[in-house]
């Protein structure tokens, strides 16, 4: 294992936990928002969306965008 693994690897469970606060909060949000809200819709949408942007930030690592960051 390389630094930059070991590294990632220490605070793997730190970012993961983050992306978990992230949905929860706009979970929370949107039900405190929306009188009727459909949980389990919300929850699909919420995934779709950072999905997306997850995916856009792949397409930019694959393109080296971040070679040099």
């Amino acid at each position: 294992m390389n630094v930059v693994q070991k590294e990632l690897a220490s605070r793997k469970e730190e970012i993961q936990i983050e992306l978990e606060l992230l949905f929860k909060a706009n979970m929370k949000i949107t039900v405190w928002d929306v009188a009727e809200v459909d949980n389990q819709e919300a929850a699909v949408i919420l995934v779709d969306m950072l999905q997306e942007k997850l995916d856009d930030i792949h397409r930019d690592v694959d393109a080296g965008k971040y070679t040099n960051y």
